[in-house]
């Protein structure tokens, strides 16, 4: 006799029986190795998804049939199921991945799986079986990437076909256990009204942006990792008017715009095919040969910063970037670092000086202790004293709290302070979009 046992975690469906989970995976392994041997993979990768899981799971189920006649019902349903993920999917953690509320799955073990949700991170109940597990899934993942896994190349980061980011490290470099990151690509874009209605920023903070990006402000978004710098940068483009011309660069691929003329270029590690890698610096050397009106880095990580400096001066005016910081000073030094990497031997008050000429806005964007994002700081580059670049904040996020629900709430506040591209407003027929140092507008 054989029962269904509720999963242990809501969001996951596990499959059961009397017996230990041992038994339960045997099985699977079984009817797995029947269908390796009877049934031709390669051409169900081949047929659309749709018609490679209906073909599959008529098989699954005359070899379940066969193997475990005693098996019928939900049981029957779970086990095809985990028999159909093994062969067209990622194995255990596949339900993880089409749960359209989970964010993040990170694979850190056999037994150590979580994930993200609603900006928490929870641990699940799905598991593997072993390492061997593990990395057979991850040489599953890697295939159609054309990029290998093995001791010479114990790395690899990646896009999935549905846009995902994917990371994966084996060992030596993971020590105990092959390890697999997997950040979600996000279908549905967030536009400044739902920004606004979730709490990330205020009604205020959105109109002063909108006129920053319209009269082309060069804008840099700072945070932490998962802060939500990709969504706002995809939320921001989206005030950039559709008849100019676009150049993307990211490294993966994950911005969103929806404007006609955008060129998207990706970065390229280097392949079995090819040893040849195509860095960010080259896409942005090349997008200045493309008559590209504004470009959007979707990071800055190296020394392609020093060439995203020279594009904001020469004529790109009201490029977006992303870089990972802290706070604004951090992310102006992270860039003045950056540069360096360039290899050029520039004093570091001319690094300074061209910082100051191509920046004008940070945006600091956090994660909350409760897992949302808020804009904390809108933040001016005012110049140089001295030898030390000029920050001024134009909003502040003050009075942070955790109200009774366990919800963050802070108040975002205009310091009055009028940053200096405000005569831009005029000149693009946009009038000033914040009020005085007494408005505030409190963000939930």
């Amino acid at each position: 006799m054989t029962t269904t046992i509720p999963p242990r975690n809501p969001s996951v469906r596990l499959i059961d029986t009397e017996d230990t989970d041992e038994s339960r995976d045997r099985l699977v392994i079984r009817v797995h190795e029947r269908v390796l041997q009877d049934v031709d993979v390669r051409a169900l990768d081949a047929l659309p998804p749709v018609e490679a899981k209906a073909h599959l799971e008529r098989s699954v189920a005359v070899m379940l049939a066969d193997i475990a006649p005693g098996i019928a019902g939900v049981l029957k349903q779970e086990l095809t199921a985990a028999v159909c993920n093994e062969v067209l999917g990622f194995g255990p953690i596949q339900p993880l991945l089409d749960d359209i509320e989970i964010s993040e799955v990170m694979v850190n073990g056999p037994s150590d799986i979580y994930f993200e949700k609603g900006g928490v991170i929870y641990a699940s109940a799905v598991r593997f079986r072993n390492n061997d597990h593990i990395r057979r899934i991850a040489d599953r993942i890697v295939a159609p990437l054309g990029r290998r896994l093995d001791e010479a190349s114990p790395l690899v980061d990646g896009r999935l076909a549905d846009g995902s980011r994917v990371n994966i490290v084996i060992p030596p470099i993971a020590v105990r256990s092959p390890s697999i990151t997997i950040r979600k690509f996000q279908p549905e874009r967030f536009d400044f009204d739902d920004l606004v209605r979730i709490g990330t920023i205020s009604e205020q903070v959105a109109g002063f942006l909108r006129a920053s990006v319209a009269s082309k402000v060069n804008i840099v978004i700072s945070g932490g990792t998962g802060s939500g710098k990709t969504t706002l940068l995809s939320a921001l483009s989206a005030f950039i008017p559709r008849q100019e011309r676009i150049v993307t660069i990211e490294d993966p691929m994950e911005i969103q715009l929806r404007q006609p003329h955008v060129v998207t270029l990706e970065a390229r590690p280097p392949t079995g095919e090819s040893s040849l890698a195509v860095t960010q610096r080259d896409l942005v050397r090349n997008a200045l040969r493309m008559r590209p009106d504004r470009i959007i880095v979707g990071e800055v990580r190296g020394s392609e910063a020093f060439d995203m400096m020279q594009a904001m001066n020469t004529g790109h005016e009201g490029s977006i970037t992303t870089v990972h910081a802290n706070s604004p000073r951090d992310a102006l030094a992270r860039i003045e670092n950056m540069v360096m990497m360039a290899g050029f031997e520039l004093p570091t008050r001319a690094i300074r000086e061209q910082m100051t000429s191509a920046l004008h806005l940070i945006i600091q964007i956090g994660r909350m202790s409760d897992g949302t994002r808020k804009v904390v700081a809108a933040t001016e580059v005012a110049g140089m004293e001295g030898d030390i670049v000029a920050l001024q904040d134009i909003f502040r996020l003050e009075h942070i709290r955790m109200n009774p629900e366990g919800k963050v709430e802070g108040e975002m506040r205009a310091t009055g302070i009028r940053p200096r591209f405000a005569d831009r407003f005029a000149q693009f027929g946009i009038s000033e979009a914040w009020t005085g140092p007494t408005e505030r507008m409190a963000i939930r």
